[in-house]
């Protein structure tokens, strides 16, 4: 069993962990050593979103519980909350070369836990006004019911043009990412965070996808395998708006002491989005640096 000391070893397990128990399949084989080693991973697992939780407990401790504020104090997330307008973004837009913008794009899909199946786990037993509005979030991420506008094959049909399957092993702040949301998502003891966790994409999305976009556009991807950068830069906007309205607002009006989950939620999945562009920095900007120093020495 892996170490929590570990990272890399542990969002591997993790990872593994859920693609196991989130899969269809016919049958339960070996289903009580699949249950204890279950019992395992997920009280590491739980022990991960603690110790993620500890680091902002102070932070989210007063924020407002009264709904119109809480849903300002959330707003100003997009502007100040942590990894927002980080310059990873400008540079994807105007610089990175295309296999730069592919190795990104590769580590951005692994941790990719499905927003249309992460709000269907959330949204079971919320109350009417919340459920009715993620129900038609989850309406839009699947096209409406129309296959061609489902949002994650969109995704899909980009790795499947620029091959991103080719572009190297994922690394561990990119599956932390997705392990966080799909624990958030899994655990109802998290559900609240959870929420947060999913409003704060709807409302930080909408800037990093239009600079993707460009990204791609200037490198010649057809528009076809941009639709779901191009979608998101739009659409999510108007998501965001009615995320706020409808699923924050009454949440917090109807049980005030989860105003600090929601907080957390939001606070995690952007600490956690900011560890992932620190991290593809220091990848992609390193490999950048080593090419210049050689061709300087050559």
């Amino acid at each position: 069993m892996a170490s929590t000391a570990n990272p890399e070893s542990l969002h591997r397990l993790l990872a593994a962990s859920h693609g196991d128990r989130l899969s269809p399949s016919v049958e339960a084989a070996e289903w009580e050593r699949s249950l204890r080693r279950e019992f395992d991973v997920r009280r590491i697992e739980h022990q991960f979103v603690e110790s993620e939780r500890a680091e902002i407990a102070s932070v989210v401790a007063n924020v407002p519980r009264d709904p119109k504020a809480f849903v300002a104090w959330f707003e100003s997330l997009e502007l100040v909350g942590p990894g927002q307008h980080d310059p990873l973004f400008p540079w994807l837009a105007d610089s990175a070369t295309y296999e730069q913008m592919c190795w990104f794009l590769s580590q951005e899909m692994a941790g990719e836990a499905g927003f249309d199946d992460l709000v269907a786990l959330t949204q079971v037993k919320l109350p009417a006004r919340p459920k009715l509005e993620m129900a038609r979030n989850y309406w839009d991420e699947m096209g409406q019911g129309t296959a061609g506008g489902m949002h994650g094959p969109m995704l899909g049909r980009l790795a499947g043009a620029l091959h991103l399957h080719d572009h190297g092993d994922t690394v561990w702040e990119a599956l932390a990412l997705g392990n966080l949301m799909v624990a958030l998502a899994t655990e109802r003891h998290y559900a609240y965070q959870s929420v947060g966790a999913l409003g704060v994409i709807e409302l930080t999305a909408p800037g990093r996808a239009k600079l993707v976009n460009a990204g791609l556009k200037r490198l010649g991807i057809r528009g076809a395998a941009r639709q779901y950068f191009a979608l998101h830069a739009t659409l999510d906007i108007r998501h965001s708006a009615a995320w706020n309205e409808e699923v924050l607002a009454p949440l917090v009006a109807e049980t005030p002491e989860a105003a600090p989950c929601i907080a957390e939620g939001a606070l995690l999945r952007l600490r956690a989005g900011a560890r992932c562009f620190e991290r593809y920095r220091r990848e992609l900007w390193s490999v950048q640096e080593q090419s210049l120093s050689s061709r300087r020495s050559a």
